[in-house]
Parts: structure tokens; sequence; C-alpha cells
């Protein structure tokens, strides 16, 4: 049942969406997953009442979730069309998991940081996605269980592609990855084609290091 608090919160989410439009986000199946999103419920108390701001915030261990600029600009480039299985390195809180979940057919996300992907899995069920796969490990790795993925999406920072994830693509599969130092990246957009990768270079950001056998050693 749904409470004041969610009531206040819906009204927060359309004016994020509003946001969103004009900073230039047109794909209307990634506004609907804001929209749809509940994204107070993925970050802590303390934090709450900037849970609708475009800004990023601490969730604890050290990690933040994204602002909602970088997720819809993320998922828009990537162009899901429902049908895709989707490997999301870097689960967090889980915010992005479910705006997958909105945009794919299965999501299979990793967390190297236990507690972080507790609370995460509380807060997907929360949000009421099934189509969600957990996973606590090494995100470098990938997961080959399940692979081939359509899309892989890396929410850290890594020196260089870790080769397991390339392995993963799916043919005409498409991975976002933000790629140089543990400061300041590049987003890269690489597509399998005819079984070679081709990079295209996105944008600049900031993440937090991607830590794991083929990332950074933390």
């Amino acid at each position: 049942m749904a409470g004041p608090l969610d009531g206040e919160m819906r009204g927060s989410r359309r004016r994020l969406v509003e946001t969103l439009r004009e900073k230039g986000i047109t794909d209307l199946a990634v506004l609907r997953a804001v929209e749809q999103t509940p994204r107070h419920l993925f970050v802590p108390t303390g934090v709450r009442h900037r849970a609708y701001e475009d800004s990023a915030l601490p969730i604890g261990n050290g990690q933040t979730i994204s602002q909602p600029s970088i997720h819809a600009r993320y998922l828009e480039i990537l162009h899901l069309t429902g049908r895709e299985k989707v490997l999301e390195v870097g689960t967090g809180s889980g915010y992005q998991t479910v705006l997958l979940a909105h945009l794919a057919a299965q999501v299979f996300s990793i967390e190297r940081i236990a507690p972080l992907m507790q609370s995460a899995r509380e807060n997907i069920a929360r949000a009421g996605v099934r189509n969600v796969s957990l996973l606590v490990g090494d995100g470098t790795l990938g997961w080959r269980e399940y692979a081939p993925y359509d899309a892989i999406l890396v929410s850290a920072g890594s020196p260089s592609v870790p080769q397991p994830l390339v392995d993963q693509l799916a043919e005409g599969g498409r991975m976002l990855i933000p790629l140089g130092g543990q400061d300041v990246q590049t987003l890269a957009l690489l597509t399998r084609k005819q079984g070679t990768i081709v990079r295209e270079d996105v944008l600049p950001v900031r993440f937090v290091p991607l830590l794991g056998q083929h990332g950074w050693q933390g």
C-alpha cells in the first residue's frame, strides 16, 4: 500500500524526469523507467531528502549512487528494446539494476561488497522487479554461466577493458565502460561486430575505481 511518502516522492520523480528532458534525454522508455523507479529506496535515510536531485550521493562502503542524468545517458546510449540479456558490473544500491529491469528481459548483476549487495537485494525486492539475478563476486570476471550478454554496463572506472567481459559479449552486443585513471575516465562504448571490438568514446565521466583481478588492485 502506498504511503504519504510514496505520493510525495511520485511528484519528485516527475520533476526529475523533466530535469532529464531539459538535459537532453529523449528516450521515452528510459524516462518512463526513471519515473517508475523510487530512487529514495536506494539511498540512505540521511540523504533521502536529496534522492531526486540530479546529483551523486553516498551509499556507504565508500561507494556512491551516480547522478540520475548519468544513469539515463548510459541507458539511452544502449538503446535497449526489452528483449536483451544484460550484465551489470557494480550493483551498488540496486538503483540502476531496477532501471535496467524495466528496459531489458533479464538482468544479471554482480557486486563485490557483500553488505552492499545485501541492502541492494532488499531494495530491489521492495521495488517489485522479478527479472534480476544477483551475485557477490569479482565483476571483472563477469558471470560466465549466463553469457553471452547483449549488453554489459560497468559502473566503475577501469584502467583497461577486462578481457573476460569482452569474451562474454554477444555478437552485436554493446558494452559501456569508463576507461582511464582512478579519478577521471572516458565513457567508452564497445560493440562486437563480426567478431571484432569497435570502440567509440562518448564523454568524460568520474566513477569510483573498478577493483578486481582485471581492474585496479584493491
